[in-house]
């Protein structure tokens, strides 16, 4: 990962979050977690080193790209702080620290024949709690958020988890936040980082 997202992330969470606790989340995320050197996935968006910090930003700035016009602010109903998009958009998939293990292995080359040892993540879970769960769990450690923002990084995969369909059709119907963050999240691990990874 490029010192630029390192250094933009932390400039953008110390200017937007002052939440009590936040200070202590961001000691965390710098010193005692791999959130900076971790990636998205393992092999779909964002999946090299320092991808899941560069991800939460491109959330934000995609969460932030749909509080820019007024149709937008009528569509979901939003009428957040900068502190509560900002919270929601880079704390989103806190889930994913510490899950990702580098390992090695063989990769046949197509042209050569000839097999080598290769590193690829590995997915590891220590504390299964689930996914949008998790990331409140972890987040609520350290501070307070309001029922707004838990609901969005609760539901934050919209559609795409295993929980039942109307249960996530009234969250998202009730709490505008979580609607829009998911989108955000699907433009930006679809869209944004689709065309990067195809460059």
């Amino acid at each position: 990962m490029s010192n630029e997202i390192k250094e933009r992330f932390i400039a953008v969470y110390r200017e937007k979050i002052k939440r009590e606790g936040s200070d202590r989340l961001l000691e965390y995320l710098l010193n005692r977690s791999d959130f900076f050197t971790a990636p998205a996935s393992t092999r779909f968006h964002c999946s090299y080193e320092g991808g899941l910090c560069e991800h939460s930003l491109n959330v934000y700035d995609c969460l932030c790209s749909y509080l820019d016009t007024d149709r937008a602010r009528q569509t979901f109903g939003l009428d957040f702080s900068e502190e509560s998009v900002a919270i929601v958009s880079l704390l989103h998939d806190v889930c994913k620290i510490d899950t990702y293990k580098t390992s090695m292995r063989n990769v046949k080359d197509d042209k050569t024949g000839v097999w080598s040892k290769v590193p690829y993540y590995e997915y590891n879970d220590t504390l299964p709690y689930g996914h949008g769960e998790k990331s409140v769990y972890i987040v609520s450690g350290f501070m307070r958020l309001t029922r707004d923002e838990a609901m969005a990084i609760r539901w934050h995969m919209g559609f795409s988890g295993p929980e039942d369909q109307k249960l996530i059709g009234n969250a998202l119907r009730m709490y505008p936040l979580a609607l829009a963050l998911m989108i955000a999240d699907c433009e930006a691990s679809s869209y944004v980082e689709e065309r990067k990874d195809r460059k």
